[in-house]
């Protein structure tokens, strides 16, 4: 991309009669864009769009997938488009979906932010915790739910406490 003032020099170039190979050396571009820009077809300071993007063509899928479950994990639907076709990576898959603001929005589960949402298990002395390790009788584990989780979703175990 040549700046406004390099688009100028190159055209004032021309008018002295540089060649184009010149004019590419003494601004440090490419010969095919100073070429683009003396024939009129590149406008200064304004970058080409780099293309069609890879996720556009499976948008109209993914609300059609979105609007059957809101509920519906970005990393199956990525697997449901890499079957169909989709080439592109999951990082850039999830940076389409919120580009396009795909993903809706479940009142259900943005009310469910509450001071709930914290569980406090005590362990008796001695005896081992959820990950196996003994921890003393003052430790609590505290549990962080993860927003918006159905509590049948929770193993039984997380929010029991362990037996003596």
């Amino acid at each position: 991309m040549l700046a406004q003032g390099e688009s100028v020099e190159a055209h004032a170039m021309r008018q002295r009669g540089w060649s184009v190979s010149a004019i590419a050396r003494r601004l440090g571009a490419d010969r095919k864009t100073v070429r683009a820009y003396l024939n009129g077809d590149r406008v200064p300071g304004q970058r080409r769009p780099a293309g069609p993007g890879r996720f556009g063509p499976y948008s109209e899928y993914c609300r059609a997938r979105f609007a059957d479950d809101p509920h519906l994990w970005a990393t199956a639907l990525f697997e449901e488009v890499t079957g169909l076709g989709y080439d592109g990576g999951y990082s850039s898959f999830t940076r389409g979906l919120r580009a396009r603001g795909l993903r809706p929005r479940c009142e259900r589960c943005a009310a469910a932010g509450t001071p709930a949402e914290f569980a406090v298990i005590e362990h008796p002395a001695g005896k081992e915790a959820l990950c196996g390790k003994p921890h003393r009788a003052s430790y609590a584990a505290r549990v962080i739910m993860r927003r918006g989780l159905p509590d049948a979703m929770l193993p039984l175990a997380a929010v029991t406490p362990l037996s003596a």
